[in-house]
């Protein structure tokens, strides 16, 4: 997984978060393994920060999301946290909510390219929502998702009670939300949490393969259907036909569905631009 290179951004304020653009690619990676990239506020606005100039970026088609070290994301740091400037009342706890990990859950989901998590290590608390928000969820055998709210006398936040229920149905939901157990990446992976797992070792290759595929792909196609799926789970049928008729009408406006077309009248192999 690229982490360096010509490409790679290394100035020292950003190398928490290390972010690297290859072959169409954009390759973010939580870089704090002493702390199991347990996310920080500075780490979340940089990420929200990536995720939004992918989305307005033509030369990006595909972002990846991992980690290095043992840990993905073992939840929010929030030692990192501007200091409280004042005595906490009702209302500053989700407002920090809304404005925090709610806006970094809504920056993947919003994302307008694919994006791929390659769960490297253990997934806690936001970091699981952060993975289960990505289009595609890939991990290593080693790695572990935790509902860990419970355990500390907590509700879910970052999504989790959005995405979860969407993903698993409510009773699994429920099931790792009440007990905060932790699931193995096999057990994710039979849930419909994870599309594939594969040994730690290969977890690279095969999230440069996938998201390789993406980036050659027709681009605008690929969101406009990652927005269809995501707007299907929360309106009635009559809203999801409209918005498959009005995504179908803007995509038949890029390159890539004239050349998509061209190139089955042809009998040939498409090339598409991400326009």
């Amino acid at each position: 997984m690229p982490v360096s290179g010509e490409a790679a951004e290394a100035a020292p304020r950003d190398a928490t978060v290390l972010h690297a653009l290859d072959g169409g690619v954009s390759w973010i990676t939580l870089n704090r393994p002493e702390a199991m990239n347990a996310v920080t506020w500075d780490q979340r606005e940089r990420i929200i920060a990536l995720l939004t100039d992918a989305s307005a970026d033509p030369a990006v088609r595909a972002v990846v999301l991992t980690a290095t070290g043992r840990g993905f994301c073992a939840g929010a740091d929030l030692r990192g946290a501007p200091a409280q400037a004042r005595e906490r009342v009702p209302g500053d706890v989700s407002r920090t909510i809304r404005l925090g990990a709610q806006r970094l859950i809504a920056a993947v989901l919003d994302c307008e390219k694919p994006v791929i998590a390659a769960v490297n290590g253990t997934a806690a608390g936001i970091g699981a929502h952060l993975a289960f928000a990505c289009d595609l969820v890939l991990a290593a055998d080693t790695a572990k998702f935790i509902e860990v709210f419970v355990r500390r006398g907590l509700v879910p936040d970052g999504g989790g009670a959005y995405l979860l229920p969407r993903l698993v149905g409510p009773q699994r939901a429920k099931e790792l939300m009440f007990f905060g157990d932790a699931l193995s990446a096999a057990d994710a992976e039979r849930m419909g949490l994870v599309n594939r797992t594969v040994p730690e070792g290969e977890l690279a290759a095969l999230a440069a393969a996938w998201a390789g595929r993406l980036a050659a792909g027709p681009t605008r196609a690929v969101v406009l259907t990652k927005q269809l799926v995501n707007a299907s789970l929360d309106g009635d049928r009559a809203a999801a036909f409209a918005a498959e008729a009005a995504a179908q009408e803007i995509n038949m406006t890029t390159r890539d569905a004239a050349e998509g077309v061209a190139a089955f009248v042809d009998r040939r192999s498409p090339t598409y631009e991400g326009r």
